[in-house]
């Protein structure tokens, strides 16, 4: 907590923060998993697995922020940029961290669909890119950017 910030503001920030990374983590999982599912059903090397699964992870995130703001009413093309300035630093925190600790668990990437190895890294890269988001998200919500900015236009519709 920063000095002059009011507990109950600072668990209210802590609220929203994890509220805002939850969702994030909920939209990049998605797309990690169905990236490395593709990849390692398809037999696909080790590089290009992770694009794949990068850039679904990016796509479900910006998607999951997306949707609702279309719903809310506003024009895709006020959506789009709202939904790049919530969730871009923070899918980019989760996927580098994500899948650097599927990259560093031994055997993780040649593991097959019915090894609990594959599954239990990828749930142990997903907690780990969670933790790492988590404090992002809260800087960029303390600062009015990020989910903020998301937040600021479902409150108005």
């Amino acid at each position: 907590m920063t000095a002059g910030t009011h507990p109950s503001a600072a668990g209210s920030l802590n609220r929203v923060a994890l509220t805002a990374t939850a969702h994030c983590l909920t939209g990049c999982a998605v797309g990690e998993v169905l990236g490395l599912v593709i990849g390692t059903a398809l037999g696909w090397s080790t590089w290009p697995t992770i694009a794949l699964a990068v850039a679904l992870a990016f796509l479900f995130g910006y998607s999951f922020t997306l949707v609702p703001l279309v719903r809310a009413g506003l024009a895709l093309a006020v959506a789009v940029p709202i939904a790049l300035a919530a969730d871009t630093v923070s899918i980019a925190v989760m996927e580098i961290v994500d899948n650097a600790v599927v990259l560093l668990v031994p055997g993780a990437m040649d593991a097959g669909l019915a090894d609990a190895l594959f599954w239990g890294s990828l749930a142990l890269a997903l907690g780990c890119a969670f933790l790492a988001a988590f404090p992002v998200n809260r800087w960029l919500i303390a600062r009015g950017r990020g989910h903020a900015v998301a937040h600021a236009h479902h409150s108005h519709h």
